[in-house]
């Protein structure tokens, strides 16, 4: 048996299979240390969402075998998925094993340990793997992963290709698993690689999410449930309905948009357009008028031209948004869009990308002045942190208040990257 070290990289999907690959081999007899240089057996989870994320895999597996030279390392996760041969030439690593066959790691280990081993493969079936993860800095609220894969082809996306078709944990389960979570904790967070698809499987249909929210609420204790992205079309009035009525749901709605030109949503393969995800965003506001709603968007993405950024930065500018995450279009190889003959310049899209920062940032701070002199229910989190309201934003607190506490709070004022409760000291860059 080894001395084993695990390292995520990239998503919560990713959080959750590594939080459960440690259980497991804790099981399989094997004992979890926190340092490298005492490990083993060095165990890099990756991710491949970005040719930046592919970077700091590489980076880490050379530190890792600087750090620690006689530790086999074994690479996993989704770039382990797409590109084996990349991640097996480099030094110390010992086994490749792709997300197809990520369940399978500690039987893995005991077949193979003295055999370099190389493994992705799809196309078979994958096993649904998930454990609840408590983040870093962010220990109060864990985050449990209900649905994984994605059966969308967007032009731009490498993630159906190294985390398979769609698929669902089981609604005992998740119901099971929060009934245990809320005896810890005041929130939970559901999540997924295609969250609004839970249930959906083929041949072994469960319902809805919306119909899985509604067990939650009735069997289990939880006090507040926040639900991670979902895609817009996946937004039903159903769902926003049981999100807007029920107080034990965050009133938080994240919806990718990626662009807000439709020329562009539609080399993308996306499956919407500008006017139905308005009205989802709308309907969403309309409910929910304190509601934090936020989004994905790219710049730069292939043939993106100067009249279609601005016609999706002025979409952006009309919608309710209260923060973005605005990435820069990176190629994926193996993806349609990496093939495209028109890729815009890195500078134009980083400048393009500044921009949309600097929207998102007027528009977060327009909608936290909304707040001052009224009071907001937050969730403490660890002890120096912010607290976090229900619909998403950090508040600095002026009192001491033991982690893991639901709270009202009255806030006094607007601060550098949120709010501040009456009697904290305010600072406002």
């Amino acid at each position: 048996m080894s001395r084993f070290l695990i390292r995520n990289f990239g998503c919560r999907a990713t959080q959750a299979d590594g939080a459960a690959l440690g259980a497991m081999l804790g099981k399989a007899g094997h004992t979890e240390t926190g340092a490298a240089g005492e490990a083993d057996l060095i165990i890099l989870n990756t991710c491949t969402v970005t040719a930046a994320a592919d970077s700091d895999a590489r980076e880490a597996v050379r530190q890792a075998h600087r750090a620690n030279p006689d530790a086999r390392i074994l690479v996993t996760g989704c770039y382990a998925q797409r590109a084996p041969q990349e991640l097996a030439s480099l030094p110390g690593v010992h086994w490749v094993v792709g997300n197809s066959h990520k369940p399978f790691i500690p039987e893995i280990l005991q077949l193979s340990y003295h055999t370099q081993t190389f493994l992705s493969d799809i196309t078979q079936e994958i096993r649904f793997l998930s454990a609840p993860v408590e983040d870093a800095g962010d220990r109060t609220r864990p985050n449990l992963k209900i649905q994984d894969g994605c059966n969308n082809r967007c032009s731009f996306c490498i993630i159906p290709s190294v985390r398979g078709r769609s698929r669902s944990a089981p609604a005992d389960q998740v119901v099971g698993q929060v009934r245990r979570l809320a005896e810890s904790y005041r929130e939970v967070v559901l999540s997924g690689i295609n969250l609004g698809r839970w249930g959906r499987d083929p041949g072994d249909p469960q319902g809805r999410l919306v119909d899985l929210l509604r067990r939650l609420l009735e069997e289990s204790p939880a006090e507040r449930i926040r639900l991670s992205s979902i895609e817009p079309m996946d937004w039903s009035d159903g769902l926003l309905d049981l999100v807007a009525s029920s107080p034990r749901i965050a009133k938080h709605i994240h919806a990718p948009l990626q662009s807000g030109c439709d020329a562009v949503l539609k080399r993308m393969k996306r499956r919407y357009r500008t006017r139905h995800y308005a009205d989802r965003i709308e309907r969403a506001r309309a409910l929910m008028p304190d509601a934090g709603i936020g989004a994905d968007v790219m710049t730069g993405f292939p043939g993106e031209t100067e009249a279609e950024f601005e016609e999706s930065r002025q979409f952006i500018e009309r919608m309710p948004f209260t923060y973005l995450h605005v990435f820069t279009y990176s190629e994926r190889p193996g993806t349609p869009a990496a093939e495209a003959r028109d890729p815009v310049p890195v500078p134009v899209r980083k400048r393009r990308n500044q921009i949309l920062r600097e929207l998102a940032a007027a528009k977060n701070l327009e909608f936290r002045r909304r707040f001052v002199g009224g009071t907001l229910s937050v969730v403490t989190l660890d002890p120096g942190s912010p607290a976090l309201s229900g619909n998403y934003l950090p508040v600095t607190l002026a009192r001491p208040l033991p982690a893991n506490t639901i709270a009202d709070v009255r806030i006094g004022a607007v601060n550098a990257k949120g709010l501040a409760e009456a009697g904290a000291l305010p600072v406002l860059n």
